[in-house]
């Protein structure tokens, strides 16, 4: 894992050497990362732990350090014409995305609490440079408050309640075998997940969402929504095995607060006009299941987080990539003006069928699985909360072939013809990246269970 740190900080010093060679050696180094990172999921341990305490990597940790890697990979593929080669500031833009990506990679490694409060509020920094910097409108000055406010004022009780357990028992270190045993009352156990609710998002939380999203350029959006918010279902799972007893009434009260909000925003992705709004609404209801499989205790719900963080997180991205290379096409993010997109480019129009059935968990993709492993454990909580999840999935299913039949079929404004339409082979392998996971995954799950 230290290697993994190492090679990031030279390639970060490259770069400030030679702004030349840095878009094509990040993606390089970030092949031989995913590759060193993949490796740890044939060690016949269930845990590493190395250099003492200081780190521990696990499935979780190993999944999601996978992720982050190939997102930031994709990221900076997917803005090589708008930022790289435009000039408009790439060495600075290459240095951000390192940056968060050495950040987000000692949070998921990183075995003290404390620790991984300050890395998770680090995160920020740079998420929020590239927003400002490389964002589209002026209202992304707007999108960056939201975003700071929500997120630093959401977090100050989880502060709290680490000095709570640091006073307890002496000791802030998580991971299997190091759980700390701490026993609080329902308002210090909805506290300490806020700062949580607010990352992954839960509706009431959500508002800096689809802000940050609009406004972010296509890296920022694919990052946040694949990376960033995995930080809110990954600390809740390393909380939720600090805490030794928690009272029914405030699981169901979260069950009813996750799941029932996500419901109401799979509703509210109707309602949207911007394709970005759209997805970034349909992120706050995948990841409400990822709130119900936590807090149902179960080994198949945390196992069915894993997998659809993973699966969100690279579904999500490739969403939010086509939306980005319908906006160059047409100058608009208008669900009323995108249309004919089968007509325009149908090479994109097939990414966006296979980003679509995926984001409904068709078969035999990642998202199935993930969405059948959580709704199994939610339903052992409770069937009522069963049913809930049921009307999401349908949801689900319903505004992505709303998104796919409204952008790619009907007739082309007057503005866009074929020949003003750039298409490049570097959109065709972000997208082909982004779906060959879900789908080889998906098939091996299938072949193994």
């Amino acid at each position: 894992m230290f290697s993994l740190v190492v090679m990031i900080v030279m390639v970060m010093m490259i770069i400030l050497l030679d702004s030349k060679l840095f878009w094509w050696m990040f993606v390089w180094c970030c092949v031989i990362l995913l590759l060193v990172s993949l490796s740890m999921w044939f060690n016949p341990l269930d845990l590493v732990s190395c250099y003492g305490s200081v780190f521990i990597v696990d499935n979780y940790s190993v999944g999601l350090i996978s992720l982050t890697i190939l997102v930031c990979g994709l990221s900076v593929l997917s803005s090589v014409r708008d930022v790289l080669k435009s000039g408009n500031g790439g060495s600075a833009f290459i240095i951000s995305v390192l940056s968060l990506m050495l950040v987000l990679i000692i949070c998921f490694v990183i075995s003290s609490f404390l620790s991984f409060y300050v890395m998770f509020e680090i995160s920020l920094i740079p998420i929020l440079l590239i927003i400002l910097g490389w964002g589209y409108q002026p209202e992304r000055l707007q999108a960056g408050k939201y975003m700071m406010l929500y997120t630093v004022s959401a977090s100050l009780p989880l502060l709290v309640f680490i000095f709570i357990i640091m006073g307890d028992s002496g000791s802030v270190f998580w991971g299997w075998g190091h759980y700390t045993v701490v026993s609080k009352g329902w308002l210090v156990v909805l506290c300490s997940s806020l700062a949580f609710l607010v990352k992954l998002p839960t509706y009431g939380f959500h508002l800096w969402l689809p802000k940050a999203h609009v406004e972010a350029p296509v890296a920022g959006s694919m990052i946040l929504a694949g990376v960033l918010l995995k930080l809110g279902g990954y600390g809740l799972i390393r909380m939720f095995g600090m805490i030794s007893v928690i009272s029914p009434i405030t699981i169901v009260l979260i069950f009813c607060l996750g799941l029932g909000g996500g419901m109401l925003a799979s509703i509210i992705c109707f309602a949207q006009s911007d394709v970005k709004a759209l997805v970034a609404y349909s992120s706050v209801g995948h990841m409400s299941l990822v709130l119900g499989g936590v807090f149902s205790n179960t080994s198949w719900g945390w196992f069915g987080c894993l997998l659809m963080m993973v699966a969100h997180g690279l579904c999500s991205s490739g969403l939010f990539f086509l939306a980005s290379e319908s906006y160059k096409s047409y100058a608009t993010r208008s669900l009323y003006l995108v249309k004919g997109g089968l007509v325009l480019v149908p090479g994109v129009a097939l990414l966006w069928f296979l980003m679509c059935a995926i984001n409904m968990a068709a078969p035999p993709s990642l998202n199935l699985w993930g969405e059948l492993m959580l709704g199994i454990s939610i339903l052992s909580y409770s069937v009522v909360f069963g049913v809930i999840t049921g009307l999401m999935t349908f949801l689900s299913g319903l505004y992505s072939w709303y998104v796919y039949s409204v952008t790619q079929h009907g007739q082309c404004p007057l503005w866009v013809r074929s020949s003003s339409v750039i298409e490049e082979y570097i959109n065709y392998l972000v997208g082909f990246v982004l779906i060959l996971p879900l789908g080889v995954m998906g098939v091996g799950l299938t072949l193994l269970l």
